[in-house]
Order: C-alpha cells, then structure tokens, then sequence
C-alpha cells in the first residue's frame, strides 16, 4: 500500500503532551493519528463529541424550528410514517453504533 506524507501544526506544548501520551500507550504519534482516521473512515464520524464550550439557551421557538426542520427532512426522505417501535429502533442501533 502507497504511504503519505500528513502534516499537521499545533502548539508546541500540545504536542510534547501528546508524545508523552502515546509513548505511555506504547504507539508513536503516527500510529494514533492513523487510528483516530480508520476509525472515523470506518464509523464515518468524529469518534468522540465535539461541542462548543458555550452553552447556548434553548428556548421554545428554537426547538419548535428545529421539530420543523427534522419533519421536513423526514417527509423528503419517506420516514413520516415510522411506527414508534421503528424509531426506538433507529435510536438503538444509533446508540449502538456510538458505543
């Protein structure tokens, strides 16, 4: 298999932290860093969550928009008429896939 180059910049301090890390785990930066991209390739997400340090206030209206805007997707994807037990299907096997 063909080999690349990947260049990455971050602060000197993060970096030394991150060495000393992975050296503690038995794995050279390299070997994280090609981890972490199997796996989001494999689960094809960010394998952990990633959120703003500010907490935003849900109001009422929000949440309403945000309904809306799922209820449309789901009528342009054909999934309106799931029964319940097919929604806390999808919500098990989301969580699934999380864990």
């Amino acid at each position: 298999m063909a080999q690349s180059t990947f260049s990455v910049r971050m602060d000197d301090t993060l970096k030394e932290q991150f060495d000393t890390l992975c050296a503690d785990f038995g794995m050279t930066v390299s070997t994280a860093i090609n981890i972490f991209a199997r796996t989001v390739v494999r689960e094809r997400r960010i394998p952990f969550e990633i959120s703003s340090p500010i907490k935003s206030e849900i109001t009422r209206k929000g949440a309403l928009q945000a309904f809306n805007r799922l209820r449309s997707s789901a009528e342009a994807n054909g999934l309106q008429d799931m029964t319940l037990n097919e929604i806390n299907e999808e919500i098990r096997r989301a969580r699934t896939m999380r864990s």
